[in-house]
């Protein structure tokens, strides 16, 4: 399935590989991200996604295992209704090494997905559930 998306025209986000879920976005500006540092790092592009949609961008998992550069707030959301330009909230969370960013880098992917809007509806109680109220790490390591 193809959707096109408005976008203007400098460093439009493109899949890199045939079958890609994300596409790159890349850096509009030259920075050095030192040891534990972050930064927000404008795209230099902005874009129009129609209702029904939201963009998600995510950490590049080769940034981020190869050099520690992760995506903050991850997945930061951009709603169909914003018009400004894409900046990518990065970290540097290895503790020794400074990472240099330069125009053009890719630094983060874009996942475009159809969103459904919910209609809360207050309740006494809940329906019953196999996992019940079991949070983080309810289901633990191992089998």
């Amino acid at each position: 399935m193809e959707l096109q998306i408005v976008a203007s025209e400098e460093r439009i986000p493109a899949y890199a590989q045939p079958g890609d879920a994300g596409a790159d976005l890349r850096s509009n500006e030259a920075i050095v991200l030192g040891p534990g540092e972050r930064a927000l790092v404008g795209t230099g592009i902005s874009f129009a996604l129609p209702d029904g949609y939201a963009a998600f961008v995510v950490p590049r998992s080769g940034l981020a295992v190869r050099h520690g550069i992760t995506v903050l707030n991850s997945p930061g959301t951009i709603d169909a209704g914003y018009r400004g330009e894409i900046k990518v909230p990065l970290l540097n969370t290895d503790p020794n090494e400074s990472f240099v960013i330069e125009p053009g880098d890719r630094i983060a992917q874009l996942l475009v997905m159809p969103v459904a809007r919910a209609v809360f509806v207050p309740v006494d109680t809940l329906p019953e559930s196999v996992r019940g109220a079991g949070g983080f790490g309810s289901t633990g390591v191992r089998d």
